[in-house]
């Protein structure tokens, strides 16, 4: 069985089985000593990283923010809350690529991208404001990508362990595929990034998202993803509930 299969089994098929008393593989004191020990380190390097990107990259930075306020009424920053370590909830940053009227709720129309957004949204580059969640400590460099908490209020105990590091700019279900894969694949890698958590497995997560982003494999600016995923989610939790 792949990688790929074994993550996908783990979540959409074991956790439906043993939705409360499934333990991930490897998770114990010496996995938690190994955590904490890399994450102490991991935390040192994100903060002296972002603070020399943002110190280096900020007359672009200054240069987008005019640029967005130029192209279209509405604010410079994208601002929403997710779900970080923990479970504990903060605000994320991207530069605005949207309408500033745009209703990501209402999936009866498309996104509506400005001119410069479309272009900041194809090439990441909207993802920069994120560095300063990284200084703040609310984010990594490379973790499970923060998702919006209805996500969260729809994991069971196992699925809940993708949080136990910090959120990432980019990671393994990112690298993967991003929104080629299911949520439970996405889930799935998040899993296996948790279980391997090393300064080699955040290596092949970088060597991996560079090839992702080239390509813009499993690029989608389809917001009927995120409903999708979500739907996904509630209507296992309701046909377990029900199986109960």
């Amino acid at each position: 069985m792949s990688k790929k299969d074994k993550a996908s089994y783990m979540c959409n098929e074991v956790s439906l089985l043993y939705p409360a008393q499934v333990v991930l593989p490897g998770v114990g004191k010496i996995h938690a000593v190994r955590v904490a020990t890399f994450g102490a380190m991991k935390r040192g390097f994100d903060f002296v990283m972002a603070l020399f990107l943002l110190t280096g990259l900020s007359p672009a930075l200054l240069v987008i923010a005019v640029a967005i306020k130029i192209d279209s009424p509405g604010p410079v920053f994208f601002r929403q809350r997710r779900t970080g370590k923990n479970g504990k909830e903060f605000e994320i940053l991207k530069f605005r690529s949207m309408v500033a009227d745009n209703d990501i709720r209402d999936t009866s129309c498309e996104d509506k991208y400005t001119r410069l957004g479309e272009k900041l949204r194809k090439s990441s580059v909207d993802e920069l404001p994120q560095l300063i969640n990284v200084l703040k400590g609310e984010m990594s460099f490379i973790g499970p990508r923060p998702w919006v908490p209805e996500y969260y209020e729809n994991m069971n105990a196992t699925e809940r362990e993708r949080v136990s590091v910090r959120p990432g700019i980019t990671g393994l279900a990112a690298a993967k595929g991003r929104n080629g894969l299911s949520v439970f694949e996405k889930i799935g890698y998040d899993l296996e990034y948790v279980r391997n958590y090393s300064l080699s497995q955040d290596v092949k997560v970088v060597v991996l998202t560079v090839g992702t982003v080239l390509t813009r494999k499993g690029a989608s600016s389809n917001k009927k993803v995120i409903h999708n995923e979500l739907d996904a989610l509630k209507n296992r939790s309701g046909k377990r509930v029900a199986e109960e």
